[in-house]
């Protein structure tokens, strides 16, 4: 049973419902430590005052908030926990919207909500039933760690999940990341919706969605206690360095796409188009975020 990380109140209107907010993933990465080479003896951090030049216990260090390179403000945990704010022990829900509308570079890690004892088994039966029933989610404000958060919640099976969301203004604009106008031909346009056709699937549960990297990290542990050879790569075919026609490449991938997967990719046309020729070309349609006035947002 994972261990309860915050316990609160979800508040959605008058109805309250006691919660406690577990992690709903889990880290399966290999974790390394830092080591004396020469000994392999463990290298640690440790916290020394710069003006003592020595080495301080937890107990004597807090948090501090620096004005000037010569004034410091100090702050401690009980007066940050006792700030006076309504989102210090309760998510408190203040939208409820579309899913689809939900921007999914906003949305943080995940954390399932779990009913605080029986009092709280009906309204939190009711909340879950229905966002369930109303396509919706709703949109929450809370606490945690020394600041105010937005948050958003959404039904997964038959819990509630609780994901950390960013506020608008941490958000950057991509717009200097874009590259510059290209044109595009139709038949490039229609390439890749073909592409993306051999490669859809309706699940993340097959074989491939591995974590690749850290099986290799671990094969490489097993074979240094075995004091054998690691498993060598495999040789990656040279660049040639020359620009590669759009169009073949399509192609040659819509057909590796039907092989990998079993099918026939003898004729892996792209919607059986005929070969590329000289077409006129037709500008990229330019497509314009939409700007909304950032409001600074209310410290506390």
């Amino acid at each position: 049973m994972p261990r309860t990380i915050w316990s609160g109140a979800i508040s959605f209107g008058l109805v309250t419902v006691p919660i406690h907010v577990v992690s709903a993933t889990e880290d399966h990465s290999i974790h390394f430590h830092r080591v004396h080479l020469e000994d392999m003896a463990r290298v640690r951090t440790r916290k020394v005052c710069e003006l003592e030049d020595r080495e301080v216990a937890t107990s004597e260090i807090g948090k501090g908030y620096e004005l000037s390179k010569t004034q410091v403000i100090p702050i401690s945990d009980e007066e940050l926990r006792d700030l006076p704010l309504p989102t210090a022990k309760a998510i408190e829900i203040v939208a409820f919207m579309p899913w689809e509308s939900i921007d999914p570079i906003r949305i943080g890690d995940g954390y399932y909500l779990t009913p605080d004892g029986q009092v709280a088994a009906k309204p939190y039966k009711l909340l879950r039933q229905a966002l369930e029933r109303s396509s919706r989610v709703a949109v929450a404000r809370y606490a945690w760690s020394g600041r105010e958060r937005l948050g958003l919640l959404r039904v997964r099976g038959e819990a509630i999940v609780l994901h950390a969301m960013r506020w608008p203004d941490e958000i950057r604009d991509p717009s200097s990341l874009l590259p510059p106008p290209v044109e595009l031909t139709d038949e490039e346009i229609d390439g890749a919706l073909a592409l993306m056709d051999t490669m859809t699937r309706d699940d993340l549960d097959s074989p491939e969605f591995r974590d690749a990297y850290t099986e290799a990290v671990a094969e490489l542990i097993e074979a240094k206690r075995e004091h054998r050879e690691p498993p060598v790569a495999p040789e990656l075919a040279a660049e040639s360095g020359q620009l590669v026609d759009l169009m073949a490449a399509l192609q040659q991938s819509v057909s590796k796409a039907k092989e990998s997967r079993g099918e026939n990719a003898e004729h892996a046309d792209v919607h059986e188009m005929p070969k590329k020729r000289a077409t006129k070309k037709q500008p990229a349609k330019k497509t314009t975020a939409k700007k909304t006035a950032r409001k600074p947002r209310k410290s506390a």
